[in-house]
């Protein structure tokens, strides 16, 4: 199955609109993703993993792609945690939500599940205003700054 859920990246000062593309197959469980991530988020697997287990979810035991697109775009920090999260629940028809490829997600997951702040939230939902994304969901602690829009 294939789930994709919106994020946002800084490139700069300016904000950049990310697909989170998850793809769940058959195979031996690994969980690979792909499109230049950097060290926060090659580790974002072992942070998803254990949130979504300590949330009273099944990880799948699957083969797990995740794609963050565009690839030629270095990704950068924990932000990614979140819409990776969902994605996975998503693919893995754990998570009912029709209208979730049109949302923006953004937040760090803490090993319980909880979501963490994260840095640059302004730039991310300015661009996804101008990408038309209506909703873009991000942690408690970043609202006000989000809120500015």
């Amino acid at each position: 199955m294939l789930a994709k859920v919106l994020s946002g990246a800084v490139i700069g000062v300016d904000g950049l609109v990310i697909q989170v593309e998850v793809d769940l197959a058959l195979g031996l469980p690994a969980f690979a993703t792909v499109g230049l991530p950097e060290g926060a988020v090659r580790e974002s697997k072992d942070r998803v993993r254990a949130a979504i287990k300590n949330s009273g979810y099944d990880f799948p035991s699957r083969r797990i792609t995740v794609n963050l697109a565009p690839a030629a775009v270095k990704k950068e920090g924990s932000g990614y945690d979140l819409p990776i999260a969902l994605g996975i629940l998503a693919a893995a028809e754990l998570l009912n939500c029709p209208d979730l490829p049109r949302y923006g997600f953004v937040g760090e997951l803490s090993l319980d599940g909880m979501v963490r702040p994260v840095r640059g939230v302004l730039p991310m939902v300015l661009a996804a205003r101008a990408g038309n994304i209506r909703r873009f969901f991000v942690p408690a602690d970043n609202a006000e700054e989000a809120a500015v829009v």
